[in-house]
């Protein structure tokens, strides 16, 4: 039975607990300004960023797509960053970044944490003449020591949804240029993006890819969220979320579903899960799970003991608490739940278990 929930409301903040040793940090590595093909000025990005509570923005512009050039010339491709820093005058954290353009299959790349974006484009994409396999924008990326990620692989496929993996991209993950992939873009999800990540030991990533307004995208004022990558680093500085980031230390939260390797998701899900209180009744233990996190938590019981109300699928709101009637054939002052997470996702259609210990 579910005690509370909460209810979506104006409280729109991104919340996740922290985990032992590690910050959980709310991050969304991938969104866009008027300085590329997005609708909104820097300082939008900014203040919708600090509504949501995210801890890290980057403002990826297209170093070649510039549809706005004839009302917004500026060949100072940093430009974008430059306001957004300006802008920022509370503890989020902005860091500069692009998105690298190829023509299909290879598609487009982020590259964060970069210090000067106008090393990256040649003479050839100032003139607006798109490369097709041209690896120089990623080799001045990584000289930069930049963390670079393939953005959404399943985009304008020949078959859509799909994803091509080219010689290049087997060679640019084999030089260590490319260090992640976009499991989650916008509202797609990729499983064949997630094998992709698992198989060639990329960091899993997940963003919003903003290029409107996040509260009408998103539908924020009806509980909607925007797709972030949380990030679980030491410290909240550039150092420590590269670190992390280069170390795969990440989990995508999309659509009230966690997406993410298990030496991460079980973690979060663990603080994230609390048992606050434990009542024996003859041969019934009334337990009470409490939820510090934003995740409508949908658990299958797999464990040795039946249930006495519920069936085998229990939820436990966002924030709030959920009580299971356990049958315990006799009083216990300790046992143990089993349960598959049934949102949340550690390989394609694998979902990960927890152990909950009642006492």
């Amino acid at each position: 039975a579910v005690l509370h929930a909460q209810q979506p409301s104006s409280d729109r903040e991104i919340t996740f607990p922290n985990l032992d040793n590690y910050l959980t940090l709310v991050c969304d590595l991938h969104t866009h300004s008027v300085f590329s093909d997005g609708s909104v000025w820097p300082d939008i990005r900014v203040e919708e960023a600090k509504r949501d509570k995210i801890d890290v923005l980057s403002i990826t512009e297209h170093l070649e797509y510039q549809p706005y050039s004839s009302d917004i010339p500026h060949p100072n491709r940093n430009r974008s960053y430059q306001l957004a820093k300006k802008y920022n005058d509370g503890d989020l954290l902005v860091v500069n970044g692009a998105e690298i353009t190829r023509r299909m299959p290879l598609g487009h790349s982020n590259a964060i944490f970069l210090k000067d974006v106008n090393k990256l484009y040649s003479a050839d994409e100032i003139a607006g003449i798109v490369p097709e396999d041209d690896m120089r924008a990623f080799e001045e990326a990584n000289k930069q020591k930049a963390f670079v990620f393939w953005n959404h692989p399943s985009w304008r496929q020949e078959v859509y949804g799909d994803i091509v993996l080219t010689e290049m991209h087997k060679d640019l993950f084999k030089k260590g240029y490319l260090h992640g992939i976009e499991v989650v873009n916008e509202f797609e999800y990729s499983e064949e993006a997630l094998q992709i990540a698992l198989d060639y030991n990329l960091t899993i990533i997940g963003n919003s890819d903003i290029h409107g307004l996040i509260d009408w995208e998103y539908e924020i004022p009806k509980g909607g969220h925007r797709p972030v990558t949380l990030v679980f680093a030491k410290g909240k500085s550039t150092k420590a979320i590269k670190k992390a980031l280069f170390n795969k230390q990440t989990v995508i939260w999309n659509r009230n579903t966690l997406i993410g390797r298990e030496e991460w998701l079980l973690p979060l899900i663990n603080a994230s899960l609390e048992v606050v209180s434990l009542e024996n009744k003859k041969d019934l233990g009334y337990v009470i799970i409490k939820n510090h996190s934003d995740v409508k938590f949908v658990l299958r019981n797999i464990s040795k003991f039946n249930f006495f109300m519920d069936s085998d699928l229990v939820e436990v709101p966002a924030h709030g608490e959920a009580e299971i009637v356990v049958i315990t054939r006799g009083k216990k002052n300790r046992f143990d739940l089993e349960f598959e997470v049934q949102n949340a996702i550690s390989a394609p259609r694998k979902h990960p278990v927890i152990k909950i210990e009642v006492k």
